[in-house]
């Protein structure tokens, strides 16, 4: 027989794989900065924080490959979103996703730089290529996929999965409490009728 799920089963799973408040204090790396991180703020799970969490989480998981959740943490704190789902939603790219998502920024920047090159005569390839994203190259070095293609795929990668990420969890957070405020104004109601018979 299954167990049945709790009422915030979503919430428990997703605590179950987010970093704690204590382990993102004791981070070498994010020591210096403690005390922001701790922020309360930083770790509610509310209509706006929320959003923000998975659209950043989303966007530093794409833009570099590696230490991600460092790049999360530190969005985080000026747009005040939810940080350990910032952090969590990273893990959309780790070493067995990896080369799915590098062959499809391949693939994905390959046909929009062809694009380009025919509708603007090649303004976002010319970009790519002035050296200002040369540290980013350098990070694909060695992974056996056009470097070009699949940086600039990358970044479009980021910017769009920020924002349908944004406005999908956003509208599910939506869906999420008029369900729970539905279930809320039943009950109450049921409470109401029972009392009215019992008079």
């Amino acid at each position: 027989m299954s167990q049945k799920r709790s009422k915030t089963w979503a919430m428990d799973t997703l605590r179950k794989y987010m970093p704690t408040r204590e382990q993102m204090a004791a981070n070498k790396y994010l020591k210096p900065f403690a005390h922001r991180f701790l922020s309360p703020e930083l770790w509610r799970f509310t209509r706006r924080s929320v959003p923000r969490g998975v659209a950043l989480g989303l966007f530093a998981g794409f833009i570099i490959p590696v230490g991600q959740i460092f790049l999360a943490a530190f969005l985080a704190l000026p747009a005040r979103a939810n940080m350990p789902l910032a952090a969590t939603v990273t893990f959309v790219t780790n070493p067995f996703t990896f080369p799915f998502w590098a062959v499809l920024a391949n693939w994905l920047g390959d046909i929009l730089l062809r694009l380009d090159r025919a509708g603007t005569g090649g303004a976002a390839e010319s970009e790519m290529a002035s050296g200002r994203w040369s540290w980013f190259f350098e990070l694909f070095e060695g992974v056996g996929v056009t470097v070009l293609e699949t940086v600039f795929g990358f970044v479009v990668l980021a910017l769009v999965s920020a924002a349908l990420g944004y406005l999908i969890s956003g509208a599910v957070w939506r869906v999420m409490v008029a369900r729970r405020r539905a279930k809320r104004l039943a009950r109450m109601e049921a409470r109401l009728d029972q009392r009215l018979n019992a008079n």
